[in-house]
């Protein structure tokens, strides 16, 4: 039975980080605004294994709810990405050990996506669900979702899920690669320690993508609305 506790990540970027980039580029924020048609909020690996064991990701579904509600109210596209059972290999083996190599590459669970979510989201009728089969969720060949997003014109992603510092970090990385808009929202997304957890906001913030609290991002696509 999993632990009923929930948590959310003290998070923080540095002042010396934001005060860089301003002086970079003249504004705290490279993303200013957003089309909510245009976006995608993309989960991560929110399944059991994961949630489960970890009081962060639980502290984290409100605040991806509420995300995917309001941005599927205007036009966007919600993503839901699931890992993939994958090939035995003698690199996993060998790097992770025989066990926990055959529990990784079980962690998604086996049956329809939808029911291999963690059981506290509410999907809509037009939300993508894909697996993947790498950590990151745009490395080239791994995961349908690039070339789903491109059908839909999509240019911005919204990165939530777990764990923060592995298969969220890889996928906002690739995303910027692949030319994407990147956000990170800072308490959408867990691992196991805060001081992880801000490293790898430290990173994207200073190399690929803004990084954002879930009320920001809310009223990035309530602004659009209503200009």
């Amino acid at each position: 039975m999993p632990d009923t506790e929930t948590s959310i990540h003290a998070w923080r970027i540095d002042d010396r980080e934001y005060q860089r980039q301003k002086e970079r580029r003249g504004r705290r924020f490279a993303y200013t605004s957003l089309e909510p048609a245009r976006t995608a909020l993309v989960v991560i690996d929110m399944v059991p294994f994961f949630v489960d064991a970890n009081p962060y990701a639980r502290g984290i579904v409100p605040n991806i709810q509420r995300l995917a509600d309001r941005l599927r109210s205007a036009s966007g596209t919600v993503a839901w990405v699931l890992p993939a059972r994958t090939e035995r290999t003698e690199v996993g083996d060998e790097f992770h050990g025989p066990e926990a190599a055959e529990m990784f590459r079980n962690s998604g669970g086996t049956g329809p996506l939808p029911d291999r979510l963690w059981h506290g989201f509410t999907l809509g009728t037009d939300d993508l669900l894909v697996e993947k089969s790498a950590p990151s969720a745009f490395f080239p060949g791994r995961c349908p979702l690039p070339e789903l997003l491109r059908e839909r014109g999509v240019n911005t992603v919204l990165i939530t899920g777990t764990v923060t510092n592995v298969c969220c970090e890889s996928s906002a990385r690739d995303a910027w690669t692949l030319g994407y808009r990147v956000i990170m929202v800072a308490d959408a997304n867990a691992t196991g320690r805060d001081q992880d957890h801000n490293a790898t906001l430290h990173t994207i913030y200073r190399s690929f993508g803004d990084v954002r609290p879930t009320a920001d991002v809310l009223a990035l696509i309530d602004d659009r609305l209503t200009a």
